[in-house]
C-alpha cells in the first residue's frame, strides 16, 4: 500500500482531527510502509523474498547485479577483446611490413651489386679493347714485320701473344705448386711447348721437391761455377738459351723456371714427359 493511499484512509475516516501522537504514529506507518512498498520496487524480478532466521533477523538474499550493470559488464569486456584483437592484428601487420622492407632492401642491394660488376666488367672488356688497338698502333707505326712494311703473320703472332699475356695476368692462380705448374702450362699451350701436369709435377719432385729456391752447389756445374737452380734445377746458360718471351727474367721465379726447363726438354727429348733422370 502506497503513502498515500494510507493518507487518504486517514483523512477519510476523520484522522483530520486526530491528535498528535496518533499523528506522527500514522506518518510512522506510512513511512514503514513507504520503504516496504520501495524495497520491493527495487528487488530484481523474480528474486525470492528473505526469509528471516529462527533468531529473528532476516537471512541475507543473494546479491546479483542488476540487468543494465551486467549489460555493461559485458559490453566492457567485449571492447577489451576487440582492442586486444585489433592490436594483435596490428603488430603482425608491422611484422609483415618490416620482413617486406628487408626483402625489397636485400634486392636492391643485390642489383646494385650486379651493376657494379656488369661495369667493372665493361670497363676491362673496354680496357683489353685498348690495349690491342695500341699494340696494333705500335706495330703499324713501325711499319710491321712483314715484307714492305704489311702486315704478316709475326704481327698477328705477336699481337696474340700481347693479348695472351694480359690475359694470363689478369687469371688468377695459387701461389703454390699447383699454381705455378698449370700457369706454366697455360704459356707452354700458347708457345707450342709440350708437356703435362704430370711429367712437370714428377721431376719437380725429383729435382727440388717443389722449392723454388733449391740450389745445388755440390756437383759438376756448381764447381764449374753455373749452379742449378729452382724447381727444376736450371742452370743459367741453359735458362738464357731458353727463357720465353712473358716470363720473369730470373731464374728462381717458378714459372719462368718451369717454362725455360721444358722448353729445353722438349728440344732434347721431345718432352719434359720423357724425362726420368737428371737431364
Amino acid at each position: 500500500m502506497s503513502v498515500f493511499r494510507v493518507l487518504e484512509q486517514f483523512r477519510v475516516s476523520g484522522a483530520a482531527r486526530m491528535t498528535g501522537t496518533h499523528r506522527f504514529s500514522a506518518i510512522g506507518v506510512a513511512a514503514a510502509t513507504g520503504a516496504a512498498t520501495l524495497a520491493l520496487g527495487l528487488a530484481p524480478a523474480g528474486a525470492e523474498q528473505a526469509t528471516p532466521s529462527p533468531g529473528g533477523k532476516p537471512a541475507s538474499a543473494p546479491v546479483s547485479l542488476p540487468g543494465e550493470q551486467a549489460a555493461q559488464a559485458e559490453e566492457l569486456a567485449t571492447g577489451q577483446g576487440g582492442l586486444r584483437a585489433q592490436f594483435s592484428g596490428s603488430y603482425q601487420q608491422a611484422q609483415a611490413e618490416a620482413r617486406e622492407a628487408a626483402a625489397e632492401k636485400e634486392r636492391r642491394a643485390g642489383e646494385k651489386a650486379a651493376r657494379a660488376e656488369e661495369k667493372a666488367e665493361r670497363e676491362a672488356a673496354a680496357d683489353r679493347d685498348s690495349t690491342r688497338e695500341r699494340a696494333a698502333d705500335r706495330s703499324h707505326d713501325r711499319g710491321g714485320w712483314g715484307d714492305g712494311g704489311n702486315w704478316g703473320e709475326r704481327d698477328r703472332k705477336s699481337l696474340e701473344r700481347a693479348y695472351e699475356r694480359e690475359q694470363r695476368g689478369a687469371a688468377s692462380y695459387p701461389d703454390n705448386l699447383d699454381g705455378w705448374i698449370r700457369e706454366a702450362l697455360a704459356i707452354m699451350e700458347r708457345e707450342g711447348i709440350p708437356g703435362t701436369y704430370e711429367g712437370i709435377h714428377r721431376n719437380i719432385m725429383r729435382e727440388s721437391s717443389g722449392n723454388p729456391r733449391a740450389i745445388n752447389n755440390w756437383d759438376v756445374n756448381a764447381r764449374n761455377g753455373v749452379p742449378s737452380k729452382g724447381l727444376l734445377q736450371v742452370i743459367q746458360p741453359t735458362f738464357d738459351a731458353y727463357h720465353v718471351e712473358g716470363t720473369k727474367y730470373d731464374l728462381y721465379d717458378p714459372v719462368a723456371n718451369i717454362v725455360a726447363a721444358c722448353n729445353y726438354a722438349a728440344d732434347r727429348y721431345g718432352s719434359m714427359d720423357n724425362v726420368d733422370s737428371a737431364y
